[in-house]
């Protein structure tokens, strides 16, 4: 099987298992705490990819010298940024909106990493056309979250919800920014570095703002095990095999997948009904990724 097809058989299935992680969170939190969801899905994907570095015999990256220490801020923030915080933003949000919602922000991520690589990254400075698409996706995302999000008495926890799942999209981009400028280690051993370092915090926050849970029940349980295995460990393995492969800019595809699927899922399996502006907000979110994706030949 040719390497093009393969990667483009990787990215359906990172859209596909990505989009599928909203509807496992709401499941989840009808039994367990959003920080309780979040710190066991890190916990068992720091498990797994610490397992696969040793069965495979990779070191983790050293903390000696000037770019050991550079590797585990790095891999802390990334840790931080890109699961602990966003997971819990994500596990708490999906109490009080749809799953189908908090899948569609995630398509802003892209659109939040363009101002902010052009002030961190030498090379990505904003140019007209990427302007354009970021104030016509940066108009979805208004859309998208409404304008009531920003009152603040008489609303319920709503607005502030759907505030909570942009605010992990930009937590995502805040986490891709720093893995671009992170020294050069190997893929698999930085993915479980920063791994553990987010179980390492996000455990214990757990622990002490909601206990150790009493009971188990088993459909919640299983949606947490399902995160931690597929979106969180195999979901990190098959984006570590993309970005070897094609590079990180063929994966930036996967955020026109992970939207579509999550309202699937949701519509399927959870019943949900999304409002008219869900889709007008991704179409404008689409328009704007589209008018900054360059489009290459093979």
């Amino acid at each position: 099987m040719e390497a093009g097809l393969v990667n483009w058989l990787r990215i359906g299935a990172l859209g596909m298992i990505w989009g599928s992680s909203f509807m496992a969170v709401t499941i989840a939190i009808t039994g367990f705490g959003p920080i309780t969801v979040a710190a066991a899905r890190i916990a068992i994907g720091a498990v797994i990819l610490l397992a696969l570095v040793r069965i495979m015999g990779i070191s983790l990256p050293g903390i000696q010298g000037a770019d050991g220490r550079k590797v585990w801020l790095a891999a802390f923030g990334f840790g931080v940024l890109s699961m602990a915080l966003p997971f819990f933003l994500l596990s708490w949000g999906q109490h009080y909106v749809a799953s189908g919602f908090a899948g569609v922000t995630m398509a802003a991520v892209p659109l939040l990493v363009l101002p902010l690589a052009h002030f961190l990254i030498p090379g990505e400075q904003l140019t007209p056309r990427k302007t354009l698409g970021f104030i016509i996706g940066f108009a979805g995302v208004i859309v998208l979250i409404g304008l009531d999000a920003f009152k603040s008495n008489g609303l319920g926890m709503e607005p502030l919800a759907r505030m909570a799942c942009f605010g992990a999209a930009a937590c995502y981009a805040f986490g891709g920014i720093i893995t671009k400028l992170a020294p050069k280690v190997d893929p698999i051993a930085f993915a479980a570095t920063a791994t553990m370092l987010a179980a390492i915090i996000i455990v214990p926050a757990a622990v002490v703002l909601e206990g150790v849970p009493t009971t188990l029940p088993t459909t919640p349980l299983l949606a947490v095990i399902f995160l931690g295995v597929v979106p969180t460990a195999i979901a990190n393995l098959l984006l570590v095999s993309v970005i070897r492969s094609a590079g990180p800019s063929f994966l930036s595809l996967v955020n026109y997948q992970v939207p579509i699927w999550s309202v699937l899922f949701g519509a399927l399996f959870l019943s949900e009904v999304l409002p008219a502006r869900t889709f007008v907000a991704l179409g404008l979110i689409m328009l704007g990724l589209a008018v900054n994706q360059r489009w290459k030949r093979a």
